[in-house]
């Protein structure tokens, strides 16, 4: 057991920088996520993965694999795409999921053909699948800042934010926190998938945020229990994955997220809250 499960995290560096940087976006993206499912916006976290890749690939056509450059241009690009799709949603009849749509596409395409433009194969395979196992110690820095800047913002915000998933019509009859709050929760989906690219990539930087945001969801139905499960399902997926891709040779960016899949199949089986199990055999109710 030792020599499968901790050993590779005793003897090998990479693979403990790996596992810290796994551990920081579950504690700064899963919350995220959890919020994002409530709000029944979860393919907006998916939109924007995709939205940060061109801004990305710009820095990197300026300045190569520069951190700086390349997070500068993913959280700038990011912005933008957030304000315009809300934008359009609000000047025309496109509802913003519409908006949101289009706006991804042209920037998986964008951002593609940017980094063909100057990098490789490699490096577009870096830009799509990223790779957790050659985190340094800037890139674990910036994570780090990333992460504790989100749960600093949430517990600000946690308050509002949860009242409008809720009933939003509640919130906007006794405050006006409703848009500065959105905008707020906004940047933080931006900036955890910023985390998230330099580590798992722009297809599967989401992952960590919603799989467990969604495991969690079969769990319980109370929000603070929800948010420390999908943190838990993402560490637990993060550790499963690095394992499986050091023993089994397989990328681990990828393992990581299939671990997380496992986790929600299980839960759509045996979930506590709607699972298949508890709608087959459902418990004996009190009788008054």
């Amino acid at each position: 057991m030792y020599e499968a499960l901790v050993a590779p995290f005793v003897e090998f560096e990479f693979m403990r920088r790996a596992l810290v940087g796994v551990g920081a976006l579950a504690l700064g993206a899963a919350p995220v996520g959890v919020f994002l499912m409530l709000r029944r916006m979860s393919l907006v976290g998916d939109a924007m993965a995709h939205a940060i890749l061109p801004g990305a690939a710009i820095g990197f056509l300026v300045s190569g694999l520069s951190l700086f450059a390349m997070t500068s241009g993913g959280l700038i690009a990011g912005f933008v795409v957030a304000l315009l799709a809300g934008l359009v949603a609000r000047a025309t009849e496109l509802k913003e999921d519409a908006s949101l749509a289009v706006f991804f596409l042209i920037s998986l395409a964008l951002g593609v053909t940017i980094v063909s433009m100057k990098g490789t194969n490699v490096d577009l395979l870096h830009f799509l699948f990223g790779n957790v196992l050659a985190l340094d110690d800037a890139m674990l820095a910036f994570m780090a800042v990333n992460t504790s800047v989100s749960l600093l913002a949430l517990s600000v915000i946690y308050r509002p934010l949860v009242i409008e998933c809720v009933d939003p019509n509640f919130l906007r009859s006794v405050s006006r926190l409703g848009a500065p709050v959105h905008m707020a929760f906004m940047a933080l989906v931006v900036i955890n998938l910023v985390s998230g690219f330099h580590a798992l990539g722009t297809l599967l930087g989401v992952g960590i945020m919603m799989i467990p945001a969604a495991v969690a969801r079969f769990w319980t139905r109370d929000i603070t229990a929800m948010i420390a499960i999908a943190v838990l399902t993402g560490i637990v997926s993060g550790v499963a994955g690095l394992v499986v891709s050091f023993h089994v040779s397989v990328p681990s960016g990828p393992a990581v997220i299939l671990a997380a899949a496992v986790l929600y199949l299980m839960s759509i089986v045996f979930g506590r809250v709607g699972g298949l199990w508890r709608q087959l055999f459902p418990g004996r109710h009190l009788e008054a």
